[in-house]
């Protein structure tokens, strides 16, 4: 029987205390079905929030993590078409990665071009995409049109400010530090509010002008999404992608934004979520299938240009759950396999 590694979290809790490598059996592919070698798969801190319990769904333990990975295909299910042998592909919506083989249905695998390298593959699904969704099919940002985002230095941040210079939108981006404001700049950002030692309120009106900001995304929540949502113009969108701030808090009660009911009621705005997750459940296959098309063309092309991941050997996984929340830990860690 030939085996794999896999890397399995026991039971709920702490990545650092209950990830171990196991050694299973290389699964086989049933009809419809292809086997991948996987290559690469980076390591989101979502993946550790879903360890720990923390995140939109539980798996059942004990559980392979991951939600992303590039391979090669080295088998074919019985009635597959379009995919051959040799392959190099990415896994659309398929759970487990972190292990040497992942079987998926031809429908969640996509050839990749030979231009794009493993390490801008194996991201590109995640963040790159959030950030195509977000402009795009949630909130339409028009050439011309001003979007205002937090965490902008974050990669989702970095690809929406690359989106804008693509498109022609003006990206006004909030930032922690006054470090992160050159960076931001020179990756083509129109303009930056440090809440270090600037009001982001009184930023974005000085900025944007007595017109205003009608459009935001926001993945801090906490003090700094209610701020957002109360700097937008009458009738302004806010979508909230995540929660930065509240990472380290285990109490769900206080996973809260306290938006003000004047800013619904008088004001008519809107504050509504968003979840990569959901949307790879919910969207229809049409639909979902030109968004991460389109993702990947501006991903091959150059127009979005996904941070260099730090590769790192499946048996150091410790090194690699440690980056992905270390602060200015630099490019992604990617856990890379052996052939």
């Amino acid at each position: 029987m030939r085996t794999m590694r896999s890397l399995v979290a026991d039971e709920v809790g702490e990545p650092s205390e209950v990830l171990h490598l196991q050694t299973r059996p290389i699964p086989e592919p049933g009809p419809g079905q292809v086997r991948i070698r996987v290559a690469a798969v980076p390591v989101h801190a979502s993946d550790l929030h879903t360890v720990r319990g923390r995140y939109g769904f539980v798996p059942d333990f004990p559980t392979v993590p991951g939600i992303e990975s590039v391979g090669v295909v080295d088998e074919l299910g019985s009635g597959t078409d379009g995919l051959t042998v040799g392959q190099r592909v990415i896994t659309i919506g398929v759970k487990g990665t972190w292990q040497e083989h992942v079987v998926a249905d031809a429908g969640q695998v996509l050839p990749v071009p030979d231009s794009m390298s493993d390490s801008t593959a194996a991201q590109v699904l995640a963040n790159p995409l959030t950030a195509v969704i977000l402009t795009g099919d949630e909130l339409n940002v028009r050439p011309g049109e001003w979007l205002l985002q937090t965490a902008a230095g974050s990669t989702v941040g970095q690809s929406v400010i690359q989106l804008g210079v693509h498109v022609g939108f003006k990206t006004l981006n909030v930032v922690r530090r006054r470090s992160a404001v050159e960076d931001v700049l020179a990756l083509g950002g129109t303009a930056v509010i440090c809440t270090e030692d600037e009001d982001l309120r009184e930023r974005v009106s000085e900025i944007a002008g007595h017109e205003g900001v009608s459009k935001a995304i926001d993945c801090v929540s906490g003090q700094v999404g209610a701020d957002v949502s109360r700097a937008l113009a009458p009738h302004g969108e806010l979508v909230v992608y995540g929660a930065l701030s509240t990472h380290r808090q285990t109490e769900a009660d206080k996973l809260t934004i306290p938006v003000f009911a004047r800013s619904l009621i008088y004001e008519t705005k809107t504050v509504r979520g968003f979840w990569l997750f959901r949307w790879f459940t919910e969207t229809p296959k049409d639909r979902m299938a030109a968004t991460i098309e389109r993702t990947v063309q501006l991903a091959g092309s150059g127009a979005l240009r996904v941070p260099q991941g730090q590769p790192i050997p499946l048996e150091k996984f410790s090194d690699a759950v440690y980056l992905a929340e270390a602060p200015g830990h630099g490019g992604k860690p990617l856990l890379v396999f052996d052939s």
